[in-house]
């Protein structure tokens, strides 16, 4: 396996471990199994309370901006007219520079909104075009509407979307679930590769153990409003060896 991809094996032993400190943690992780087929998925439900803000809306140069990115990452048409949200780079997120007084410049206009509470339902599913994990998701009202992709996206934390006009590092898009065959939103893995591999590299070079999914997750979860509590790294670190040489010698490590 290279250093920054996973193959489908060691995703199935990392979800197995997320599965075991979710069950010690009593997370809500668990792993749904398809009739008929060895695939599977792991999935959590939360009840999040958010702010849906109608009033944001694109202007016409980040949305040129926003098809260019598209065509890069998607592999079809159908794909590219989906799109419709970037994600913050992960050393953004892993380094914590968002800047709160950061202004907007204008590119999307944020008002109060108003706060209800929202079901969001969470998959990991592991893609073979991309050897990664990558996660799906829908939300609904407690009423039962699903949200639209313009209230996913009216939805993600403003510190966010401050950070989307700089650097893109996913998209959200709304497509088929590739194995249940419902439309669900999810978090273009075409990046997975370059925002992992540092931090991969920087655990091998001082022979740390990581899990592959839960490193992934505490990455993209924020983006969508599903946090990793930190008492995952607790347990990992108390748990694993002290060193490893490789990144699939950690992985066999954290399944054994």
């Amino acid at each position: 396996m290279s250093l920054c991809l996973l193959d489908e094996e060691n995703f199935h032993q990392c979800c197995q471990l997320l599965l075991q400190q979710s069950d010690e943690l009593r997370d809500g992780w668990s792993w749904e199994p398809i009739q008929g087929t060895e695939e599977g998925y792991l999935r959590k439900t939360a009840l999040r309370s958010v702010i849906i803000d109608a009033s944001i809306k694109w202007d016409q140069e980040v949305s040129r901006s926003d098809s260019e990115t598209h065509t890069s990452c998607d592999s079809g048409p159908d794909q590219q007219k989906q799109c419709a949200l970037a994600a913050p780079s992960d050393a953004d997120i892993i380094a914590g520079d968002i800047d709160e007084n950061d202004e907007d410049d204008g590119v999307c206009a944020v008002s109060a909104g108003s706060s209800q509470v929202l079901q969001y339902e969470y998959h990991i599913v592991y893609s073979c075009s991309y050897s990664s994990p990558v996660l799906y998701f829908r939300a609904c009202t407690l009423e039962g509407r699903s949200l639209s992709l313009e209230e996913v996206w009216s939805s993600v934390h403003p510190n966010f979307r401050l950070q989307l006009q700089h650097s893109p590092l996913n998209t959200i898009t709304q497509q088929e679930h590739p194995l249940l065959g419902q439309p669900f939103f999810m978090l273009h893995p075409c990046r997975t590769e370059e925002f992992m591999r540092p931090v991969l590299q920087a655990a091998q070079d001082q022979h740390r153990t990581v899990n592959y999914i839960l490193t992934w997750l505490s990455v993209v979860g924020p983006l969508v409003g599903l946090d990793i509590p930190l008492q995952y790294s607790v347990q990992l670190h108390h748990a694993a060896p002290s060193q490893t040489d490789t990144p699939d010698a950690l992985l066999h490590s954290l399944s054994s």
